[in-house]
């Protein structure tokens, strides 16, 4: 793999936002990461696809050493993040990818920076998380902050990976953990509030980019259903479930996940 050095750029708001790039191939990519992880959740993707594109993984607002500024967040202001690292980055467009709340950041993205995008990879995710996100994003929300993150982990690891992948790949396991414990609380709360507001469903008839939508079959946290309503919504969207995949399939199945990235490359170049 190319060597690659941390970078951070100020957001319009004084937020520190790190970043790095991956590889040097013609095209560009950017990655966005699920609640609670950070940057490093896309390297197994992005190790995959260095030949193929420059893979942009950044740390999200709240995230990894990014800063952590008090709430309220949106997706919409993590959104603006990612054009301001792009601005930073001399890229006038890139093809922009999300897991979990990285496809609702990547929807956001699309809505408010249609300019900057050139194709877009939904995986794991949804525009809306219904009609109880708010409630059900708070209690857990309150959770962390009265009880620690400690007691989030066992209903996270088990949404997060299928029962054989897990004993399979605990050292995979392990690393989730340890990047969900390393959450500052406050920061994560005020995530899973934005999440619960979070409703990027007009933005959807709009987007006009090739679109690849995956999810895992076993996904009880974004399920299939919640992919297929993007799918029908989107117009040049293409949709895959994945067989033995739960919640986090750029992990689970990271040469699943870069193949339909590079789908959308050959579709953007098409």
């Amino acid at each position: 793999m190319n060597a690659s050095t941390s970078r951070s750029i100020t957001a319009n708001d004084g937020t520190p936002i790190v970043f790095e790039t991956i590889g040097n191939g013609p095209d560009k990519v950017a990655l966005c990461h699920s609640l609670a992880m950070d940057r490093n959740f896309w390297m197994p993707v992005a190790e995959r696809l260095e030949k193929d594109a420059t893979v942009l993984i950044w740390d999200a607002r709240g995230h990894g050493q990014s800063g952590k500024p008090a709430g309220p967040y949106t997706v919409e202001l993590f959104a603006d993040d990612l054009a301001a690292i792009f601005e930073a980055l001399n890229w006038q467009d890139a093809i922009v990818c999300g897991a979990s709340m990285g496809g609702c950041v990547s929807l956001a993205f699309a809505d408010r920076h249609a300019s900057k995008l050139r194709g877009l990879g939904l995986f794991d995710t949804t525009a809306w998380y219904g009609a109880t996100a708010e409630s059900d994003w708070a209690g857990r929300a309150q959770k962390a902050r009265t009880e620690g993150l400690a007691a989030l982990v066992d209903f996270q690891v088990t949404r997060w990976f299928t029962d054989d992948f897990r004993a399979a790949n605990p050292h995979i396991v392990d690393m989730c953990v340890k990047a969900f414990l390393a959450n500052d609380p406050g920061a994560y709360s005020e995530t899973c509030l934005m999440l619960g507001r979070a409703d990027v469903r007009s933005a959807l008839p709009n987007i006009d980019v090739p679109v690849q939508i995956a999810v895992g079959r076993e996904d009880y946290a974004t399920p299939p259903e919640m992919a297929r309503a993007l799918h029908e919504a989107i117009p040049a969207s293409e949709m895959e479930i994945i067989e033995r995949g739960r919640h986090l399939t750029p992990l689970e199945h990271p040469d699943l996940i870069a193949g339909y990235i590079r789908k959308i490359i050959e579709r953007t170049q098409s």
